[in-house]
C-alpha cells in the first residue's frame, strides 16, 4: 500500500465522525388538542443528518451496549411554549417543545428522542391550521 492511502485511511478513522453531517435542520411540528378549535403549525428546529457508524463483526462476542449505533442528536436544547389558538377556558392552552440549538453524533437517549427505525405518519393537522414563527 502506498503510504498517502495508508495516511488518508487513518486520517479518516480518526476525524471521520467531525466529517458527519448532523445539524439542526428547519422542521414544522403540528400540534392540537382536542378540545381546541386550531391547529397549531410551529416552525422549529431538530437535530437531522448523517452519522459514521461501525457496524462490527463480532457481534457475539460483545455486549449489547457495545452495539449501538451512532444518531444525530441533540448536544444543546432549550424549550420553547405556545399558546393553542381557540381552546376553552377549563382546557390549558399551552405546548412547549424542544428547539435544537446544536447537535452532535452520539447513543439515541429515549428521554428525549424517538430512537425508532419507521416513522409514523402523525405529523399532520385534523382542524384548520394557525401557523406559528418562533
Amino acid at each position: 500500500m502506498s503510504p498517502f492511502f495508508v495516511m488518508s485511511l487513518l486520517y479518516g478513522l480518526t476525524f471521520g465522525q467531525t466529517a458527519s453531517l448532523c445539524a439542526p435542520s428547519e422542521y414544522i411540528i403540528h400540534v392540537e388538542k382536542r378540545e381546541c378549535a386550531f391547529c397549531l403549525a410551529i416552525n422549529t428546529t431538530i437535530c437531522a443528518g448523517f452519522c459514521m457508524t461501525r457496524d462490527s463483526n463480532g457481534k457475539k462476542l460483545l455486549l449489547k451496549s457495545a452495539l449501538s449505533q451512532n444518531v444525530c442528536t441533540y448536544k444543546e436544547m432549550m424549550y420553547q411554549t405556545v399558546l393553542i389558538p381557540g381552546c376553552p377556558r377549563h382546557t390549558v392552552p399551552y405546548y412547549s417543545y424542544p428547539v435544537a440549538v446544536s447537535c452532535k453524533c452520539g447513543k439515541c437517549n429515549t428521554d428525549y428522542s424517538d430512537c425508532v427505525h419507521e416513522k409514523v405518519r402523525t405529523n399532520y393537522c385534523t382542524k384548520p391550521q394557525k401557523l406559528c414563527n418562533m
